[in-house]
């Protein structure tokens, strides 16, 4: 996520529109402050509306937990675990390392 202050938007609108077409969430501030979120107009938006779209944003990038995602969508836990799975994503965030060292457990 990017951060631009009010003054930046005068000469970085170009990158902030940028980021928008990347997916990328920025955060516009003015004196330090947040003011507001830019969110990209995606698919999930339209498709879930803004606080799922967030959610789901938010949990992909790695910002929230499954737990906290599922919360800030509105839905159950099982809802939210139900739509990324409509998605196609992954809510098993094992590494190989994660999964050699539980394998280990099993030898």
């Amino acid at each position: 996520m990017d951060t631009f202050s009010v003054r930046d938007l005068r000469e970085r609108t170009g990158e902030l529109i940028h980021d928008a077409e990347a997916g990328k969430l920025s955060l516009i501030t003015k004196h330090g402050r947040p003011v507001f979120l830019a969110i990209p107009f995606t698919d999930e938006l339209i498709e879930f509306g803004l606080r799922p779209a967030l959610a789901i944003h938010l949990y992909k990038e790695g910002v929230l937990t499954l737990a906290k995602a599922a919360k800030l969508s509105g839905e159950s836990l099982e809802g939210f675990i139900a739509t990324l799975s409509k998605l196609g994503i992954s809510v098993i965030q094992y590494t190989i390392k994660d999964v050699d060292e539980e394998l280990k457990d099993f030898e």
